[in-house]
């Protein structure tokens, strides 16, 4: 299809030249009132909350699959689309959609690199006013075509201790450390290591991530290699779902998302926890 050859990560500048291209529908995740001030050009929009199930405590659920067959329609989503998704908010909620199409099997996606600050800053063209009706005529067949691309909270208990797995926690490190608590417990999965998702990316760009050689090197040094299999968590896999976009877009073959993360693991008195730097 038209777009699937798109890489994972594309720069604003080439987001401009496939405007209008019909297997292509570029899709901002977030506010109405953010959307409506300006967006990219013939644009749809998912309200980032569409993108998450509550079973409180747990947030950031991965859907129904009825639910999001609605939501992906309605935007314009179909199977044949090549989407490219982004957001205002620092790449976690353009990147959260993005992992639930990986989720789906979906096989056309990509993140544009520094959300609308990186499209501004190039003083490519918006429009603005409310959101067009998406261009599906019914909803997504969602189906859970891929589960290799999610781990829950069972998945991730029988690999603490599995030397072919590296669990990334993409909370901040006071949380990492158990200093912020946001859960009844604070800490980390034991043997979790801690990449901040805000390290991704280099502020002095526009909000771009890194280059590609400083993001190997940085997950490296934590032992995050692509011949493991990893695991990204958060608090409710909106931060992780940015490091999981970005160890595909190095290459790396076998990521999950734990979209339960640490407001599930945190909140069960049965799951192991760890506190300090790395102990």
């Amino acid at each position: 299809m038209t777009g699937s050859s798109l890489p994972v990560v594309i720069e604003p500048e080439a987001v401009a030249g496939r405007l209008g291209d019909d297997n292509v529908t570029v899709v901002f995740v977030g506010e109405a009132e953010v959307f409506a001030s300006g967006h990219v050009p013939g644009a749809t929009r998912i309200e980032y909350a569409a993108l998450n199930a509550q079973r409180p405590p747990v947030g950031g659920l991965l859907p129904a699959m009825s639910d999001l067959g609605q939501v992906l329609g309605q935007a314009g989503i179909t199977p044949a689309t090549h989407v490219i998704a982004y957001d205002a908010s620092g790449g976690g909620r353009a990147s959260r959609l993005l992992w639930t199409l990986d989720c789906l099997g979906h096989e056309g996606w990509s993140l544009m690199n520094g959300g609308l600050t990186a499209w501004q800053a190039e003083d490519l063209p918006l429009e603005t006013g409310e959101e067009l009706a998406g261009r599906a005529a019914a909803p997504y067949p969602a189906a859970l075509a891929h589960p290799e691309a999610r781990a829950d909270r069972d998945y991730v208990l029988d690999h603490v201790d599995d030397p072919d797995v590296v669990v990334l926690d993409a909370r901040s490190p006071a949380e990492y450390r158990g200093e912020t608590v946001r859960a009844a417990r604070g800490g980390h999965i034991p043997g979790a290591v801690n990449l901040e998702w805000t390290d991704n990316v280099d502020p002095a760009n526009a909000g771009r991530l890194r280059p590609r050689a400083e993001l190997e090197r940085m997950h490296r040094e934590l032992g995050i290699t692509p011949d493991r299999e990893i695991i990204a968590h958060c608090q409710t896999h909106h931060r992780s779902a940015l490091s999981c976009v970005v160890l595909r877009a190095l290459g790396y073959p076998r990521v999950r998302g734990y979209d339960g993360s640490w407001s599930e693991w945190g909140n069960d008195p049965a799951m192991p926890v760890s506190s300090g730097p790395d102990d």
